[in-house]
Protein backbone atom coordinates (compact mmCIF):
# COMPACT_ATOMS: atom_id res chain seq x y z
CA UNK A 1 0.00 0.00 0.00
CA UNK A 2 1.26 3.44 -0.97
CA UNK A 3 -0.51 6.82 -1.16
CA UNK A 4 0.72 7.10 -4.76
CA UNK A 5 -1.98 4.53 -5.55
CA UNK A 6 -4.58 7.31 -5.16
CA UNK A 7 -3.04 9.29 -8.02
CA UNK A 8 -2.39 6.18 -10.09
CA UNK A 9 -6.07 5.17 -9.90
CA UNK A 10 -7.30 8.65 -10.79
CA UNK A 11 -4.84 9.18 -13.65
CA UNK A 12 -5.81 5.82 -15.17
CA UNK A 13 -9.58 6.14 -14.68
CA UNK A 14 -10.06 9.86 -15.32
CA UNK A 15 -6.72 11.20 -16.50
CA UNK A 16 -8.47 13.68 -18.81
CA UNK A 17 -10.03 15.52 -15.87
CA UNK A 18 -8.45 18.74 -14.72
CA UNK A 19 -6.59 18.15 -11.46
CA UNK A 20 -4.76 21.40 -10.65
CA UNK A 21 -5.45 25.06 -11.33
CA UNK A 22 -2.93 27.61 -10.06
CA UNK A 23 -2.81 31.01 -11.70
CA UNK A 24 -2.40 30.40 -15.42
CA UNK A 25 -1.26 26.80 -14.94
CA UNK A 26 -3.77 24.01 -15.54
CA UNK A 27 -2.89 20.33 -15.19
CA UNK A 28 -4.90 17.12 -15.70
CA UNK A 29 -4.63 14.07 -13.45
CA UNK A 30 -2.58 12.35 -16.14
CA UNK A 31 -0.22 15.32 -16.24
CA UNK A 32 -0.06 15.37 -12.44
CA UNK A 33 1.00 11.73 -12.56
CA UNK A 34 3.74 12.61 -15.05
CA UNK A 35 4.91 15.51 -12.85
CA UNK A 36 5.08 13.21 -9.82
CA UNK A 37 7.20 10.75 -11.80
CA UNK A 38 9.53 13.56 -12.87
CA UNK A 39 10.08 14.57 -9.25
CA UNK A 40 10.57 10.96 -8.16
CA UNK A 41 13.34 10.62 -10.77
CA UNK A 42 15.24 13.50 -9.14
CA UNK A 43 15.37 11.88 -5.68
CA UNK A 44 18.68 10.30 -4.74
CA UNK A 45 18.93 7.29 -2.45
CA UNK A 46 18.37 8.22 1.20
CA UNK A 47 16.94 11.65 0.42
CA UNK A 48 13.59 12.92 1.64
CA UNK A 49 11.50 15.25 -0.49
CA UNK A 50 10.89 18.56 1.29
CA UNK A 51 8.71 21.50 0.29
CA UNK A 52 9.13 25.12 1.38
CA UNK A 53 6.89 27.41 -0.65
CA UNK A 54 3.35 28.64 -1.08
CA UNK A 55 0.82 26.52 -2.94
CA UNK A 56 2.06 25.57 -6.42
CA UNK A 57 1.44 22.62 -8.77
CA UNK A 58 4.76 21.18 -7.61
CA UNK A 59 3.28 20.68 -4.11
CA UNK A 60 0.87 17.81 -4.94
CA UNK A 61 3.38 16.51 -7.48
CA UNK A 62 6.06 16.38 -4.78
CA UNK A 63 3.73 14.68 -2.29
CA UNK A 64 2.99 11.87 -4.74
CA UNK A 65 6.49 11.92 -6.22
CA UNK A 66 8.04 11.23 -2.83
CA UNK A 67 5.65 8.30 -2.37
CA UNK A 68 6.57 6.95 -5.80
CA UNK A 69 10.25 7.15 -4.85
CA UNK A 70 9.51 5.41 -1.53
CA UNK A 71 10.71 8.27 0.65
CA UNK A 72 8.98 10.59 3.16
CA UNK A 73 7.53 13.96 2.13
CA UNK A 74 8.14 16.90 4.49
CA UNK A 75 6.35 20.23 4.10
CA UNK A 76 7.90 23.17 5.96
CA UNK A 77 6.41 26.44 7.18
CA UNK A 78 7.68 29.25 4.97
CA UNK A 79 6.56 31.82 7.55
CA UNK A 80 9.09 30.70 10.18
CA UNK A 81 12.07 32.82 11.12
CA UNK A 82 15.43 31.86 9.62
CA UNK A 83 16.57 30.47 12.97
CA UNK A 84 13.47 28.30 13.34
CA UNK A 85 13.66 27.12 9.74
CA UNK A 86 17.35 26.25 9.96
CA UNK A 87 16.61 24.15 13.05
CA UNK A 88 13.88 22.20 11.28
CA UNK A 89 15.91 21.68 8.11
CA UNK A 90 18.73 20.24 10.21
CA UNK A 91 16.23 17.65 11.49
CA UNK A 92 15.16 16.41 8.04
CA UNK A 93 18.36 16.21 5.97
CA UNK A 94 19.49 14.68 3.69
CA UNK A 95 16.73 16.07 1.52
CA UNK A 96 15.82 17.46 -1.87
CA UNK A 97 14.17 20.77 -1.00
CA UNK A 98 11.69 22.37 -3.39
CA UNK A 99 11.77 26.07 -2.60
CA UNK A 100 12.05 29.57 -3.98
CA UNK A 101 13.71 30.76 -0.76
CA UNK A 102 17.43 31.28 -0.25
CA UNK A 103 18.30 28.47 2.15
CA UNK A 104 21.29 26.18 2.46
CA UNK A 105 22.44 23.40 4.74
CA UNK A 106 24.66 20.36 4.74
CA UNK A 107 23.16 17.43 2.79
CA UNK A 108 20.48 19.71 1.34
CA UNK A 109 19.90 20.13 -2.40
CA UNK A 110 17.50 22.89 -3.43
CA UNK A 111 15.45 23.26 -6.60
CA UNK A 112 12.77 25.82 -7.46
CA UNK A 113 9.07 24.85 -7.74
CA UNK A 114 9.13 25.58 -11.47
CA UNK A 115 12.42 23.83 -12.24
CA UNK A 116 11.49 20.64 -10.40
CA UNK A 117 8.79 19.96 -13.00
CA UNK A 118 10.10 18.50 -16.23
CA UNK A 119 12.89 16.19 -17.31
CA UNK A 120 13.03 12.41 -17.27
CA UNK A 121 10.43 10.39 -15.38
CA UNK A 122 10.71 7.62 -12.79
CA UNK A 123 9.92 4.37 -14.59
CA UNK A 124 9.52 1.90 -11.74
CA UNK A 125 6.40 0.84 -9.84
CA UNK A 126 5.51 2.53 -6.58
CA UNK A 127 6.96 0.39 -3.77
CA UNK A 128 4.68 -1.33 -1.27
CA UNK A 129 5.58 0.73 1.79
CA UNK A 130 2.42 0.46 3.90
CA UNK A 131 4.28 0.57 7.21
CA UNK A 132 6.74 3.26 6.13
CA UNK A 133 6.49 6.97 6.85
CA UNK A 134 4.71 8.85 4.06
CA UNK A 135 4.60 12.35 5.52
CA UNK A 136 6.45 14.23 8.25
CA UNK A 137 4.77 17.40 9.50
CA UNK A 138 5.96 19.68 12.25
CA UNK A 139 3.24 20.50 14.75
CA UNK A 140 2.31 24.16 15.15
CA UNK A 141 4.20 24.54 18.42
CA UNK A 142 1.59 26.87 19.91
CA UNK A 143 2.46 25.63 23.40
CA UNK A 144 6.12 24.65 22.98
CA UNK A 145 8.83 23.37 20.63
CA UNK A 146 7.35 21.89 17.42
CA UNK A 147 7.49 18.10 17.19
CA UNK A 148 7.76 16.14 13.96
CA UNK A 149 4.61 14.03 13.58
CA UNK A 150 5.06 10.88 11.50
CA UNK A 151 2.17 9.76 9.30
CA UNK A 152 2.55 6.38 7.68
CA UNK A 153 1.05 5.31 4.37
CA UNK A 154 -1.33 3.04 6.27
CA UNK A 155 -2.62 5.97 8.37
CA UNK A 156 -3.28 8.25 5.41
CA UNK A 157 -4.83 5.51 3.28
CA UNK A 158 -7.12 4.54 6.18
CA UNK A 159 -8.29 8.16 6.38
CA UNK A 160 -8.97 8.44 2.64
CA UNK A 161 -10.64 5.04 2.26
CA UNK A 162 -12.72 5.65 5.38
CA UNK A 163 -14.09 9.03 4.29
CA UNK A 164 -14.02 9.25 0.46
CA UNK A 165 -15.49 7.16 -2.36
CA UNK A 166 -13.40 6.72 -5.51
CA UNK A 167 -14.50 8.99 -8.39
CA UNK A 168 -17.30 10.38 -6.21
CA UNK A 169 -16.86 13.95 -7.48
CA UNK A 170 -18.95 15.19 -10.40
CA UNK A 171 -16.94 16.54 -13.33
CA UNK A 172 -17.90 20.13 -12.52
CA UNK A 173 -16.70 19.98 -8.91
CA UNK A 174 -13.78 22.14 -7.83
CA UNK A 175 -12.19 22.51 -4.39
CA UNK A 176 -10.59 25.82 -3.44
CA UNK A 177 -7.41 24.95 -1.51
CA UNK A 178 -6.55 27.77 0.85
CA UNK A 179 -4.80 26.10 3.79
CA UNK A 180 -0.97 26.19 3.48
CA UNK A 181 0.88 23.08 2.25
CA UNK A 182 2.53 22.54 5.65
CA UNK A 183 -0.84 21.99 7.39
CA UNK A 184 -2.41 18.53 7.66
CA UNK A 185 -5.59 19.93 6.09
CA UNK A 186 -3.55 20.90 3.03
CA UNK A 187 -2.17 17.37 2.72
CA UNK A 188 -5.57 15.75 3.31
CA UNK A 189 -7.24 17.99 0.73
CA UNK A 190 -4.83 16.85 -1.99
CA UNK A 191 -5.24 13.17 -1.13
CA UNK A 192 -9.03 13.23 -0.85
CA UNK A 193 -9.59 15.45 -3.90
CA UNK A 194 -7.30 13.26 -6.01
CA UNK A 195 -9.12 10.07 -5.01
CA UNK A 196 -12.53 11.67 -5.58
CA UNK A 197 -11.45 13.13 -8.93
CA UNK A 198 -12.13 16.72 -7.90
CA UNK A 199 -10.37 19.69 -9.51
CA UNK A 200 -8.07 21.49 -7.05
CA UNK A 201 -7.91 25.29 -7.34
CA UNK A 202 -4.89 26.64 -5.45
CA UNK A 203 -4.88 30.05 -3.78
CA UNK A 204 -1.23 30.66 -2.80
CA UNK A 205 -1.91 33.59 -0.46
CA UNK A 206 -5.25 34.14 1.27
CA UNK A 207 -7.14 37.38 1.42
CA UNK A 208 -10.94 37.37 1.62
CA UNK A 209 -11.17 39.43 -1.56
CA UNK A 210 -8.91 37.04 -3.48
CA UNK A 211 -10.82 34.02 -2.14
CA UNK A 212 -14.18 35.40 -3.26
CA UNK A 213 -12.86 36.43 -6.69
CA UNK A 214 -11.24 33.05 -7.37
CA UNK A 215 -14.27 31.11 -6.12
CA UNK A 216 -16.45 33.06 -8.56
CA UNK A 217 -14.01 32.81 -11.48
CA UNK A 218 -13.44 29.05 -11.21
CA UNK A 219 -17.03 28.13 -10.22
CA UNK A 220 -15.75 26.55 -7.03
CA UNK A 221 -18.08 24.03 -5.37
CA UNK A 222 -16.07 23.02 -2.29
CA UNK A 223 -13.80 24.84 0.14
CA UNK A 224 -12.04 24.41 3.46
CA UNK A 225 -11.40 27.38 5.75
CA UNK A 226 -10.04 28.01 9.21
CA UNK A 227 -12.33 30.10 11.46
CA UNK A 228 -10.38 33.34 11.07
CA UNK A 229 -10.60 33.05 7.27
CA UNK A 230 -14.36 32.54 7.38
CA UNK A 231 -14.76 35.51 9.73
CA UNK A 232 -12.80 37.74 7.36
CA UNK A 233 -14.93 36.61 4.41
CA UNK A 234 -18.10 37.38 6.38
CA UNK A 235 -16.75 40.82 7.31
CA UNK A 236 -15.79 41.70 3.73
CA UNK A 237 -19.06 40.42 2.29
CA UNK A 238 -21.05 42.91 4.34
CA UNK A 239 -24.27 40.91 4.26
CA UNK A 240 -24.20 39.92 0.58
CA UNK A 241 -22.09 37.25 -1.12
CA UNK A 242 -22.78 35.84 -4.58
CA UNK A 243 -21.08 32.48 -5.16
CA UNK A 244 -23.89 30.40 -6.71
CA UNK A 245 -21.57 27.48 -7.56
CA UNK A 246 -20.53 26.92 -3.92
CA UNK A 247 -22.08 23.80 -2.41
CA UNK A 248 -19.93 22.74 0.52
CA UNK A 249 -17.72 24.61 2.98
CA UNK A 250 -15.82 22.69 5.64
CA UNK A 251 -13.99 24.42 8.44
CA UNK A 252 -11.58 23.45 11.20
CA UNK A 253 -8.16 24.13 12.65
CA UNK A 254 -9.50 26.11 15.60
CA UNK A 255 -12.64 26.82 17.57
CA UNK A 256 -15.38 28.42 15.48
CA UNK A 257 -17.30 31.18 17.32
CA UNK A 258 -21.01 30.47 17.08
CA UNK A 259 -21.65 34.02 15.92
CA UNK A 260 -19.33 33.48 12.94
CA UNK A 261 -20.90 30.25 11.69
CA UNK A 262 -24.40 31.67 12.18
CA UNK A 263 -23.46 34.74 10.12
CA UNK A 264 -21.94 32.51 7.42
CA UNK A 265 -25.09 30.37 7.26
CA UNK A 266 -27.17 33.54 6.88
CA UNK A 267 -24.83 34.77 4.16
CA UNK A 268 -24.77 31.49 2.20
CA UNK A 269 -28.04 29.68 3.01
CA UNK A 270 -27.66 27.29 0.06
CA UNK A 271 -24.25 26.03 1.23
CA UNK A 272 -23.69 22.86 3.26
CA UNK A 273 -21.38 23.62 6.20
CA UNK A 274 -19.29 20.95 7.95
CA UNK A 275 -17.12 21.30 11.03
CA UNK A 276 -14.14 18.95 10.64
CA UNK A 277 -12.23 18.34 13.88
CA UNK A 278 -8.89 16.60 13.70
CA UNK A 279 -5.19 16.81 14.41
CA UNK A 280 -1.95 16.31 12.53
CA UNK A 281 -1.39 13.13 14.54
CA UNK A 282 -4.76 11.70 13.47
CA UNK A 283 -4.26 12.24 9.70
CA UNK A 284 -6.88 15.02 9.72
CA UNK A 285 -10.60 14.63 10.47
CA UNK A 286 -11.83 12.39 13.29
CA UNK A 287 -15.15 14.11 14.15
CA UNK A 288 -17.67 15.94 11.99
CA UNK A 289 -20.67 18.18 12.49
CA UNK A 290 -22.41 17.73 9.16
CA UNK A 291 -24.75 19.97 7.15
CA UNK A 292 -27.95 18.44 8.54
CA UNK A 293 -26.72 18.89 12.10
CA UNK A 294 -25.79 22.50 11.33
CA UNK A 295 -29.27 23.29 10.04
CA UNK A 296 -31.04 21.43 12.84
CA UNK A 297 -29.04 23.32 15.47
CA UNK A 298 -29.41 26.66 13.72
CA UNK A 299 -33.20 26.33 13.45
CA UNK A 300 -33.79 24.93 16.94
CA UNK A 301 -35.18 26.82 19.93
CA UNK A 302 -33.94 24.06 22.24
CA UNK A 303 -30.71 25.33 23.90
CA UNK A 304 -29.34 21.77 24.16
CA UNK A 305 -29.59 21.41 20.36
CA UNK A 306 -28.74 25.00 19.46
CA UNK A 307 -25.42 24.73 21.30
CA UNK A 308 -24.32 21.99 18.89
CA UNK A 309 -23.25 24.73 16.49
CA UNK A 310 -20.32 25.10 18.87
CA UNK A 311 -19.55 21.38 18.88
CA UNK A 312 -17.08 19.29 16.88
CA UNK A 313 -19.86 16.87 15.96
CA UNK A 314 -19.66 13.11 16.31
CA UNK A 315 -16.81 10.69 15.53
CA UNK A 316 -16.57 9.49 11.93
CA UNK A 317 -17.44 5.76 11.57
CA UNK A 318 -13.82 4.57 11.62
CA UNK A 319 -12.92 6.40 14.84
CA UNK A 320 -13.56 5.50 18.47
CA UNK A 321 -13.56 8.30 21.05
CA UNK A 322 -13.46 8.40 24.85
CA UNK A 323 -13.41 11.15 27.46
CA UNK A 324 -11.16 10.20 30.36
CA UNK A 325 -10.40 11.71 33.72
CA UNK A 326 -6.89 12.74 34.76
CA UNK A 327 -6.66 9.30 36.39
CA UNK A 328 -7.50 7.55 33.13
CA UNK A 329 -11.08 6.51 33.85
CA UNK A 330 -13.80 6.93 31.21
CA UNK A 331 -16.23 9.60 32.44
CA UNK A 332 -19.98 10.08 32.00
CA UNK A 333 -21.60 12.36 29.38
CA UNK A 334 -21.44 16.10 30.13
CA UNK A 335 -18.30 15.53 32.23
CA UNK A 336 -15.19 17.37 31.04
CA UNK A 337 -12.02 15.37 30.66
CA UNK A 338 -9.25 14.48 28.23
CA UNK A 339 -10.12 13.41 24.67
CA UNK A 340 -8.69 10.04 23.60
CA UNK A 341 -9.17 8.52 20.13
CA UNK A 342 -8.43 5.24 18.37
CA UNK A 343 -8.50 4.15 14.72
CA UNK A 344 -6.30 3.00 11.85
CA UNK A 345 -5.76 6.58 10.65
CA UNK A 346 -4.39 7.62 14.05
CA UNK A 347 -0.60 7.74 14.08
CA UNK A 348 0.17 9.36 17.42
CA UNK A 349 3.88 9.07 16.65
CA UNK A 350 6.65 11.66 16.80
CA UNK A 351 10.15 11.48 15.41
CA UNK A 352 12.57 10.96 18.28
CA UNK A 353 9.75 10.40 20.78
CA UNK A 354 8.15 7.22 19.46
CA UNK A 355 4.50 6.23 19.60
CA UNK A 356 2.24 7.95 22.13
CA UNK A 357 -0.48 5.28 21.83
CA UNK A 358 -1.34 3.34 24.96
CA UNK A 359 -1.29 -0.46 25.13
CA UNK A 360 -4.75 -0.67 23.53
CA UNK A 361 -4.00 1.77 20.71
CA UNK A 362 -5.62 4.89 22.18
CA UNK A 363 -4.06 8.29 21.51
CA UNK A 364 -4.22 11.20 23.98
CA UNK A 365 -5.09 14.27 21.88
CA UNK A 366 -4.30 16.59 24.81
CA UNK A 367 -7.56 18.38 24.09
CA UNK A 368 -10.06 18.80 26.90
CA UNK A 369 -13.74 18.42 26.25
CA UNK A 370 -16.93 16.52 26.92
CA UNK A 371 -19.52 14.49 25.05
CA UNK A 372 -23.22 15.20 25.48
CA UNK A 373 -25.91 12.55 25.89
CA UNK A 374 -26.31 12.28 22.11
CA UNK A 375 -22.60 11.78 21.42
CA UNK A 376 -21.68 15.29 20.25
CA UNK A 377 -18.14 16.33 21.19
CA UNK A 378 -17.50 19.77 22.67
CA UNK A 379 -13.86 20.91 22.82
CA UNK A 380 -12.94 23.20 25.72
CA UNK A 381 -9.31 23.73 24.72
CA UNK A 382 -5.87 22.23 25.15
CA UNK A 383 -4.99 20.50 28.40
CA UNK A 384 -1.86 22.67 28.54
CA UNK A 385 -4.09 25.77 28.60
CA UNK A 386 -6.03 24.81 31.73
CA UNK A 387 -5.97 27.43 34.48
CA UNK A 388 -5.25 25.84 37.87
CA UNK A 389 -6.64 28.13 40.57
CA UNK A 390 -6.11 26.82 44.07
CA UNK A 391 -6.11 23.24 42.80
CA UNK A 392 -9.27 23.73 40.72
CA UNK A 393 -9.01 23.13 36.96
CA UNK A 394 -10.66 25.90 34.96
CA UNK A 395 -11.19 25.60 31.22
CA UNK A 396 -10.55 28.83 29.29
CA UNK A 397 -13.24 27.82 26.81
CA UNK A 398 -16.14 28.06 29.25
CA UNK A 399 -15.16 31.63 30.15
CA UNK A 400 -14.64 32.61 26.52
CA UNK A 401 -18.03 31.19 25.50
CA UNK A 402 -19.80 33.33 28.11
CA UNK A 403 -17.94 36.52 27.19
CA UNK A 404 -18.62 36.03 23.48
CA UNK A 405 -22.32 36.49 24.20
CA UNK A 406 -21.66 40.19 24.92
CA UNK A 407 -22.59 42.24 21.86
CA UNK A 408 -19.49 44.45 22.12
CA UNK A 409 -16.91 41.65 22.51
CA UNK A 410 -15.55 40.64 19.11
CA UNK A 411 -12.85 38.24 20.33
CA UNK A 412 -11.65 36.95 23.69
CA UNK A 413 -9.02 34.70 25.22
CA UNK A 414 -8.76 33.51 28.81
CA UNK A 415 -5.33 32.53 30.13
CA UNK A 416 -3.61 31.75 33.40
CA UNK A 417 -1.90 34.65 35.17
CA UNK A 418 0.29 34.34 38.30
CA UNK A 419 -1.49 34.89 41.61
CA UNK A 420 0.13 35.04 45.05
CA UNK A 421 -2.85 33.58 46.90
CA UNK A 422 -4.19 31.01 44.42
CA UNK A 423 -1.10 30.16 42.37
CA UNK A 424 -2.93 31.01 39.15
CA UNK A 425 -5.90 33.21 38.39
CA UNK A 426 -7.95 34.08 35.32
CA UNK A 427 -6.77 36.79 32.95
CA UNK A 428 -8.81 37.75 29.90
CA UNK A 429 -7.72 39.60 26.77
CA UNK A 430 -10.54 41.28 24.88
CA UNK A 431 -11.11 42.78 21.46
CA UNK A 432 -14.08 45.13 21.88
CA UNK A 433 -16.15 47.15 19.44
CA UNK A 434 -17.28 49.56 22.15
CA UNK A 435 -16.69 50.62 25.74
CA UNK A 436 -17.17 47.66 28.10
CA UNK A 437 -16.34 48.39 31.77
CA UNK A 438 -14.39 45.78 33.72
CA UNK A 439 -17.24 45.47 36.21
CA UNK A 440 -19.62 44.53 33.41
CA UNK A 441 -17.23 41.81 32.25
CA UNK A 442 -16.92 40.37 35.74
CA UNK A 443 -20.67 40.51 36.34
CA UNK A 444 -21.35 38.63 33.10
CA UNK A 445 -19.00 35.80 34.11
CA UNK A 446 -20.32 35.71 37.69
CA UNK A 447 -23.92 35.50 36.46
CA UNK A 448 -23.19 32.42 34.35
CA UNK A 449 -20.29 30.62 36.05
CA UNK A 450 -18.77 30.04 39.46
CA UNK A 451 -17.01 32.95 41.15
CA UNK A 452 -13.62 31.27 40.64
CA UNK A 453 -14.04 31.95 36.91
CA UNK A 454 -14.30 35.73 37.34
CA UNK A 455 -11.20 37.36 35.79
CA UNK A 456 -8.66 38.97 38.09
CA UNK A 457 -6.98 40.85 35.26
CA UNK A 458 -8.57 42.27 32.10
CA UNK A 459 -6.75 43.83 29.17
CA UNK A 460 -7.86 45.22 25.83
CA UNK A 461 -6.08 44.44 22.57
CA UNK A 462 -6.57 45.65 19.01
CA UNK A 463 -6.51 42.02 17.89
CA UNK A 464 -5.58 38.65 19.36
CA UNK A 465 -2.50 36.83 18.05
CA UNK A 466 -3.19 33.87 15.78
CA UNK A 467 -0.79 31.83 13.70
CA UNK A 468 -1.27 31.59 9.94
CA UNK A 469 -3.60 28.58 10.23
CA UNK A 470 -5.92 30.24 12.71
CA UNK A 471 -4.68 28.81 16.00
CA UNK A 472 -4.78 31.20 18.94
CA UNK A 473 -1.29 31.84 20.37
CA UNK A 474 -2.12 31.72 24.06
CA UNK A 475 1.50 31.80 25.13
CA UNK A 476 1.87 35.21 23.47
CA UNK A 477 -1.16 36.46 25.39
CA UNK A 478 0.17 35.02 28.66
CA UNK A 479 3.48 36.75 28.06
CA UNK A 480 1.69 40.04 27.38
CA UNK A 481 0.18 40.00 30.87
CA UNK A 482 3.71 39.88 32.28
CA UNK A 483 4.82 42.95 30.32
Amino acid sequence: MNIHLLLQMSSEAMGYREAIVCGETRMTFEELGEAAAQIAAKVDSGEKVAYLAEAHPSFPAALFGAALAGTPFVSLNYRLSKEQLDAQIARITPAKLITDSDVSAESLVTVSPNDVLGGSAYEGEAPDVEGAVAVELFTSGTTGEPKSALLRHSNLMAYVFGTIEFMSAEEDEAALLTVPPYHIAGIAAVLSSTYAGRRMVQLPSFTPEAWIKLAQKENVTNAFLVPTMLQRIVDVAGGSLNIPSMRNIAYGGGKMPRETIEAAMDLLPHVNFTNAYGLTETSATICMLGPDEHREAYNSDDPSIRRRLGSAGIPIPTIELQIRSEEGDVVDPETTGLVWVRGDQVSGEYKGHGSQLDAEGWFPTKDRGYVDADGFLFIDGRADDVIVRGGENISPGEIEDVLRTHKCIKDVAAVAVPDVEWGEAVGVALVCTGDVPDAEICDLVKANLRSSRVPSVIKRMDELPYNETGKLLRRVIRDSFAD
